[in-house]
Parts: structure tokens; C-alpha cells; sequence
């Protein structure tokens, strides 16, 4: 696979294998142009944010066990969709991220100065 790199500039760290999270499924929060959502942003999910993301119609708590998808509980971390996350800060429940983990691609959406201001 391509060298992917985050929002450092450096090389993209893995988000999570438990749960298997990505949108390659590969652990990590890479991209390409069929992922329209860009699920670039390796959150720490809280409560808060999830309860948010399942009122914006994107219910990650309930498992989904046809997708492999065991739900989310607080503390876990995802690679969720950049406008989401963005859309979470502009409501004041955006969860922790992990920068080294974060795709280079969330920057189209979030500014890297924004996204430091959660760093885990």
C-alpha cells in the first residue's frame, strides 16, 4: 500500500484493531476518493460526542454485527468523518484526537491549529 501520512507530516499511525476501524477496515484512518465522508479523524469518542453523531443520523453505538461493527463505547477510538468531527467542535462536544493517527487529508476540513487544541 502507498506511504499515507498524517496531519504532522509524518508517517500515519495506526487508529485501532479493537474495533477494526478505518474505512479500508486496515486499523487506520486512510482514505482515497471514494471515501466522501473523509474518515480521516482517529477520535478518543466520548459520550457526548457519540449521542452527536447519532442525532447527525450516524449511530455508532449500536453494534451492527452483519458489518463486524461492535458499537462504540466512550473511550474507544474510530476514525470518524471530518465534517462530523468539525460539525462536534462548532457544537462543543468534540472528543480528543490522536494527531499521529489523524490523516493528512482532515486538513481540507479542519485546521491544524483547531485539531491541536484536542490533541490526546
Amino acid at each position: 500500500m502507498f506511504p499515507s501520512f498524517n496531519v504532522l507530516g509524518e508517517e500515519l499511525q495506526p487508529c485501532s484493531t479493537d474495533p477494526l476501524t478505518g474505512w479500508f477496515r486496515d486499523g487506520c484512518c486512510n482514505t482515497d476518493r471514494n471515501d466522501t465522508g473523509l474518515h480521516t479523524v482517529c477520535c478518543l469518542v466520548t459520550e457526548d460526542f457519540l449521542e452527536f453523531a447519532r442525532q447527525q443520523g450516524n449511530d455508532l453505538i449500536t453494534p451492527v454485527p452483519e458489518f463486524n461493527f461492535p458499537g462504540l463505547k466512550p473511550g474507544d477510538r474510530w476514525c470518524v468523518c471530518a465534517q462530523t468531527w468539525q460539525d462536534a467542535t462548532e457544537a462543543g462536544v468534540a472528543c480528543p484526537i490522536v494527531l499521529g493517527a489523524t490523516h493528512e487529508e482532515t486538513l481540507q476540513i479542519v485546521s491544524l491549529e483547531i485539531l491541536e487544541q484536542y490533541a490526546a
